[in-house]
């Protein structure tokens, strides 16, 4: 039998050898499998439901900020810019569609609605995952991203790279503000191959028009959509579209909280953008438990100094996520807006107050008196009732039959 001898130099460097061989493939394999896509039934796609100005950036990066999330702001846009003649009863089926194949992360639909002088998706610089690893080096996955650091440092990139970096995350996130009604997303609720979930954001239709009219040229052509192209006095116009958006808010939550459809039970939550100014981190986390995320010291630091900043924010700010106080803005509007543009908007959205709990002004004195509380509280009012039930699990495995029996149906 034949004998090796190894001189101690030798095993030391071959132990280190091995050593370093076994950290390098740990190191692969926690590096690919960061990045490797969950399990497709294991995808929760939600959709951030809302309309312009109601808070609904601030929450979109709520999600977007998370290490699990891949988020988009706004795809709808895309559908709304290129079909600009129509109006939304016309454009919410191209909407629907849109959104469908890009929860699938199916996101070769986009070429119909991008340029060919534009190949880069709106605000994209506002999804952290477009600004991180594999598709941007400047923001690791487990780190905050800036909007406009990415911007200056990231460059879009093809949408089958956007495709692929979708398959990453185990949340699918989506902000909307161009859905006025439930019905057109029926089919997405009952696909089988989504668990989607809605997170419906409103907002105090007077502050809505404060902040509006801070920006009011880039709301023109979707102010034409909105109303289904009709010619309308100029100063009415505003009013006009606010009536449509908060019969939208009445419409879309009665659909949902009165008598659901039971695909559609436990996969809606209704949220006051008030309320979140009130008590932002409590209101975040039952968001988070409602669509299965958790809260991390990180996100909730962030949450806690973007709430808790000085002031109402600037012009210019207006569709940047900065430091400001979160009830300052709520209240904003009570000191800026003229007490006749109040009281227009409170005729035009009489029903939506009174049903999500915003009380009205009779006088300047009133408006201007900041002490008065014109939020009603929660518990008192019909729709929170619902107390957002557990996911129906009944439905979950019948979902394929159903989802059968619709498609033979129609």
């Amino acid at each position: 039998m034949l004998h090796y001898r190894v001189n101690r130099n030798t095993m030391k460097f071959l132990v280190i050898l091995y050593g370093a061989a076994l950290l390098l493939v740990c190191g692969w394999y926690v590096h690919l499998s960061l990045y490797d896509p969950p399990p497709s039934n294991d995808k929760v796609h939600i959709l951030l439901l809302s309309s312009w100005r109601s808070g609904s950036s601030f929450m979109g990066q709520v999600f977007s900020q998370h290490p699990s999330v891949f988020y988009l702001m706004e795809p709808g846009w895309h559908v709304w810019t290129q079909l600009k003649q129509n109006g939304a009863q016309a454009l919410r089926m191209a909407v629907r569609d849109l959104l469908r194949s890009l929860f699938h992360c199916d996101f070769s639909v986009m070429e119909s609605y991008l340029p060919e002088n534009q190949k880069e998706m709106f605000m994209w610089s506002h999804s952290r995952a477009l600004c991180s690893p594999p598709v941007c080096p400047l923001t690791p996955r487990n780190q905050l991203s800036n909007q406009t650091h990415c911007l200056q440092n990231c460059k879009p990139r093809d949408l089958k790279t956007v495709e692929e970096v979708c398959g990453f995350y185990s949340h699918v996130v989506y902000k909307e503000v161009r859905i006025f009604e439930l019905e057109s997303l029926y089919p997405l609720l009952q696909d089988p191959n989504l668990d989607l979930r809605i997170i419906h954001l409103v907002r105090d239709p007077r502050a809505v028009v404060r902040s509006r009219e801070e920006s009011a040229r880039a709301f023109v052509s979707d102010n034409a959509i909105v109303l289904e192209q009709k010619r309308i006095k100029e100063a009415e116009i505003q009013y006009q579209v606010m009536q449509e958006i908060c019969r939208s808010h009445v419409r879309i939550n009665e659909r949902a909280v009165v008598k659901p459809p039971p695909f559609l039970k436990g996969r809606y939550k209704l949220v006051r953008y008030e309320d979140v100014t009130r008590n932002p981190l409590q209101e975040i986390k039952s968001l988070y438990q409602f669509v299965g995320l958790e809260m991390t010291t990180q996100l909730a630091t962030w949450i806690y100094k973007v709430t808790h900043g000085k002031g109402k924010g600037s012009i210019q700010e207006a569709f940047d996520i900065t430091s400001r106080s979160a009830t300052d803005i709520s209240q904003a509007w009570r000191t800026m807006l003229p007490h006749n543009t109040v009281k227009r908007v409170q005729e035009v959205c009489e029903e939506a107050m009174s049903y999500l709990g915003y009380r009205t002004v009779n006088s300047e004195i009133e408006q201007k008196s900041l002490y008065v509380d014109l939020l009603v509280p929660r518990e008192q009012l019909s729709w929170s009732h619902d107390k957002t039930p557990q996911l129906d699990d009944s439905y979950n495995t019948k979902s394929k039959t159903l989802w059968q029996m619709h498609n033979t149906k129609n």
